[in-house]
């Protein structure tokens, strides 16, 4: 085992080795991939001096031809030093660069009067710095990757100011807020909300100390009068689950017996949180002018994105990128290039030119984008297992080990389960013999055994997902066969629907049952503590050995299909919050209703009841704070999108131009107060959960032209009704050496940030902060 690791380490170095060697020949980008050095910061901090010194740097003054304009320090072919930038929109930058990209201390100025001033890190507002908003806002403290994280201090508009912990943009930790009128509230806070143990104090005198949630008290929590006296008890804006003690001050016997607690959450109400402004542009997105050769003799056409956009994120670290040089002709830094003036040449400029920013003609005109078409109709899923199958025998195993499984007799087994029915060696081998046993029928199939991976946990967990023992074995081991396909994603899996669409079989590697395993206490403690948990529901876990030559292995995962619905899916999203490789690479006449789309693909924002989307905030945090406790990483926002109106000819019919009586064809259209009604009234929620069955709506995005890696789309103001279908999938790849190899080998050639392999940590950061700008409260 140590010689493995050995082994794979030396790998690992001479990978390094050779790329920088390779990064050191080419010329570096103005995206900055050349050579990157990881490491300590200090020692990050020392190899940055060292390069700055290296190259050698001169003083210039650019136009460049799109009307940006730069002065300062230059090296090769980028901005390196000291210097000041400004974009045709009239956003301003004044202050360090590095090999292309804002980094070290600098002042960003928006059109708007809007400032940053403070460090910039790889393009990022990330370090210490200060914001001010157009309306006076002004935020001074820590920034992380654009969004204010760590400690800090915001004097609102309205006159607040909140001074303390920041997570991901928004008030998260120990904090004090200060309201205009004199209030005041000091401990903790979670999501932009007050949550946890804190005290909120009146201009009166009088103050509340106890536990919070949602910004309002809920628990056991303690009122205090000016005068001494005293009200202790559970706290809950429902009545019926308030109650408590009134404790008088001595000198004050009736002063308050006729108090009613619900009058702190009246005032309470008036009290609200300022939200604070969005900023419209971020730094990091702002792209100096630049060309890419197409001379590489790749003819492919680019497939455009389902925004009108062209393929971007796409994995080509060697396409030379130029910024645009001041006068008539272009020295690009291809020395064969340069020297070719051929009218060939000349033609694939003009190309360059034409694909710099190519963006559908009718938005680049002010017009609207056009209409949104559905996705064409495909055939059902998978191939049919039948005889004569390759894989025939291989079902028909299954569905025998798992009609044992499950027929199996067994005490009624209690929730709170003991740690060692999660012991891995808790494992259950049957052999199952063609004439049959004692224990097994008899089969047609070649001799196997069956191997139940702790099967009193699977039991419980089927129990708590309220699974119907019957209807699993019918829906697993019923007459009609399974569907097979296989995995669109770079796993190689196969996957196995059952005919009702119910469950999904998956193959899986030695490693990710491993990870599940060790996994699998958290995971059931979670899933029983949180009944809307987003993360993938597991059902069994078990294992077919082949009797004989092949002595072959094949380890499946039974779980929940997301997509199990009356509704069809129109679209289908895998969303991770990165963009290197993130989009789909087939041709648009291609994509159907079961592609797999991905970040760069997506074209809306998600809109949710308000109620749905605060616990949709709640549940990704407690889901992606699992995940990262386990060391996983990987994992995807699954998103299946219904659209309720579609027209005879295909298009997709916006809320705002279908009536309620659903004229435009397609499914009837539930009004904005039905959904209230529905929301409010439970006895209609019998079909409706987070994530399943979601009546929502969804508002179009476009891209900018001048933004190739912008991940979110500037919304348009057309909104779609819609049904909704979420959840957490691919949990079980930890972030082991492999991934570890992967990261630093693409970190020399693209932005760190893009690539899918970061460690849990960050990469729980970067996912949150993703969907949380996706989803938004519906108003």
């Amino acid at each position: 085992m140590i010689s493995r690791e050995s082994g794979v380490m030396k790998a690992w170095e001479f990978t390094v080795r050779k790329t920088q060697a390779a990064a050191k020949k080419r010329p570096n980008s103005i995206f900055g991939l050349g050579t990157m050095y990881m490491g300590h910061p200090e020692e990050r901090s020392h190899h940055h001096e060292e390069n700055t010194e290296a190259l050698e740097t001169y003083i210039a003054e650019k136009v460049l031809p799109n009307g940006d304009y730069y002065k300062g320090q230059w090296a090769n072919s980028f901005p390196h030093g000291h210097g000041k930038y400004l974009w045709y929109d009239g956003c301003l930058y004044i202050g360090e660069w590095y090999k292309g990209k804002t980094m070290g201390r600098g002042r960003f100025t928006w059109p708007s009067g809007a400032v940053y001033d403070g460090e910039f890190k790889n393009g990022y507002m990330d370090g210490t710095g200060s914001y001010t908003a157009p309306n006076g806002e002004n935020y001074k403290g820590q920034w992380s990757m654009n969004l204010k994280h760590g400690q800090g201090v915001k004097c609102f508009q309205n006159g607040d100011r909140y001074e303390g912990e920041w997570k991901s943009g928004l008030e998260d930790g120990q904090g004090i807020y200060l309201w205009k009128n004199g209030n005041r509230y000091s401990g903790e806070w979670k999501n932009g909300c007050t949550w946890g143990k804190g005290s909120f104090m009146w201009t009166n005198g009088n103050r509340y100390d106890g536990n919070w949630e949602a910004g309002l008290p809920k628990g056991s929590g303690t009122f205090q009068w000016l005068d001494g006296s005293v009200y202790v008890g559970n706290w809950s804006k429902d009545p019926k689950e308030q109650n408590g003690t009134y404790y008088p001050a001595g000198s004050s016997q009736e002063a308050h017996l006729e108090w009613d607690p619900q009058e702190v959450y009246n005032e309470l109400s008036e009290c609200l949180v300022c939200p604070g402004e969005k900023v419209s542009i971020l730094p990091s997105q702002k792209k100096l002018a630049v060309w890419r050769s197409t001379k590489t003799g790749d003819s492919k056409p680019r497939r455009r994105s389902v925004d009108g956009r062209v393929s971007v994120g796409v994995e080509k670290p060697y396409d030379r990128m130029h910024v645009w040089d001041a006068g008539v002709d272009v020295q690009p830094i291809d020395s064969d290039a340069a020297c070719d003036s051929t009218p060939t040449a000349v033609k694939a400029l003009h190309e360059d030119l034409l694909n710099m920013h190519i963006v559908d003609d009718s938005i680049l005109r002010g017009g609207p984008p056009p209409k949104l078409k559905a996705p064409m109709k495909s055939k059902r899923q998978g191939d049919i297992i039948c005889k004569g199958h390759k894989n025939f025998d291989l079902m028909l195993n299954l569905q025998l080990g798992i009609r044992h499984s499950v027929g199996r007799p067994a005490p009624s087994a209690s929730l709170d389960l003991k740690p060692s029915a999660f012991d891995p060696k808790e494992k259950v081998w049957t052999r199952f013999p063609p004439e049959g046993s004692k224990y097994t029928p008899p089969h047609s199939s070649t001799e196997f055994r069956w191997k139940d991976y702790c099967p009193v946990v699977f039991r419980t967990l089927r129990k708590l997902f309220k699974v119907d023992p019957a209807d699993y074995m019918i829906s697993i081991c019923g007459n009609d066969a399974l569907r097979e396909f296989s995995s669109p994603g770079k796993s190689g899996s196969f996957f196995y629907l059952t005919n009702d669409d119910r469950y999904m079989i998956k193959t899986m590697k030695k490693a990710e049952v491993k990870v599940l395993l060790r996994m699998l206490p958290a995971y059931y403690n979670h899933v029983r503590s949180f009944e809307n948990t987003l993360v993938t529901k597991f059902y069994g876990l078990h294992c077919v050995k082949l009797i004989g030559a092949t002595q072959k292995k094949v380890r499946f995962i039974i779980m929940g299909n997301l997509f199990c619905s009356e509704y069809t899916i129109h679209r289908r999203f895998d969303l991770k919050g990165s963009s290197l490789g993130r989009i789909t690479d087939k041709p648009e006449t291609e994509i159907d209703e079961t592609t797999i789309l991905k970040d760069l693909d997506l074209n809306f924002i998600f809109q949710l009841q308000k109620s749905w989307f605060q616990e949709f905030r709640r549940q990704i945090d407690r889901d992606c704070e699992l995940l990262e406790q386990e060391g996983i990483m990987d994992y995807s926002l699954l998103v299946g999108i219904h659209f309720r109106d579609i027209s005879e000819g295909g298009d997709l019919i916006p809320s705002e131009s279908c009536n309620p009586s659903g004229e435009g064809g397609g499914t009837p259209r539930m009004s904005r107060a039905d959904m209230d009604q529905l929301l409010l009234d439970p006895s209609r929620w019998a079909s409706i959960k987070l994530g399943v069955n979601m009546p929502a709506r969804v508002e179009r995005t476009v891209r900018r032209g001048d933004c190739e890696l912008q991940l979110v789309g500037e919304p348009v103001g057309e909104f779609y009704e819609v049904v909704l279908f979420f959840g957490v999938i691919d949990i079980l790849q930890d972030y082991d050496i492999s991934k570890k190899l992967e990261h630093a080998y693409k970190s020399f050639q693209y932005d760190p940030t893009s690539i899918s392999a970061v460690d849990p940590r960050q990469y729980s950061r970067r996912f949150r902060d993703f969907i949380f700008r996706i989803f938004s409260e519906d108003a």
